[in-house]
């Protein structure tokens, strides 16, 4: 059973649906019970850093994501999942996040011709063979909204780059922690077989 965290920090059903397509059983919940028994769990998200940080504080699921994470449960953080994993972000200055990986959530800078939020399909650069991206092909185009990004502090867990603007880290992954910064729900047929080899992980492969 596949967890999905429930803080009211939207995008749920599309990540729902797309693993119930996949074949795969779900729980959307915040109850620490459920979550801790899930054998894999999401963290999705849209909106604000510091919002979503609230959130996660008042249902009091920041020490349970921690203990997701030092369980070794394979862990996904998807769009403002991903950027919650990590220390802090210019969206909401003195704002503390999950600080479970190394690194930065900055603002992506102005470039003529490029609107922000980056909103659209951008092609993938893949590195340092993510396991989200087996059979995956190199420049698959996934879908973006965002206007902060992330510069991960250690580039060997940064297992796909897009530009736009500048260079974003667009997907990493470290142990048993995964991330997006595109949506994968979102992103048609490459997209779902993301979310499937995050789904088929093994305790062996983390």
């Amino acid at each position: 059973m596949i967890g999905i965290i429930d803080y009211d920090a939207g995008n749920i059903k599309s990540v729902e649906k797309a693993l119930h397509y996949l074949g795969e059983e779900t729980a959307v919940s915040r109850d620490p019970e459920v979550l801790l028994k899930a054998d894999k769990v999401i963290l999705p998200g849209v909106g604000s850093f510091g919002e979503a940080m609230e959130h996660l504080h008042r249902y009091g699921l920041v020490p349970v994501i921690h203990e997701l994470v030092e369980r070794k449960t394979p862990f996904l953080g998807i769009c403002l999942g991903l950027q919650l994993l990590f220390e802090s972000s210019e969206e909401s200055p003195g704002v503390e996040g999950l600080g479970i990986l190394k690194g930065k959530i900055v603002k992506i800078p102005p470039s003529p011709g490029l609107k922000i939020p980056h909103m659209g399909w951008n092609s993938l650069h893949l590195q340092n063979e993510g396991r989200l991206f087996r059979g995956i092909p190199e420049q698959t185009y996934v879908y973006f909204v965002h206007s902060y990004y992330l510069q991960a502090e250690d580039p060997q867990i940064v297992k796909a780059v897009t530009d736009y603007s500048t260079c974003i880290h667009a997907s990493v992954e470290k142990d048993n922690v995964f991330a997006c910064q595109f949506h994968p729900e979102k992103s048609s047929r490459w997209g779902l077989k993301i979310l499937e080899n995050f789904a088929e992980l093994g305790k062996e492969e983390l």
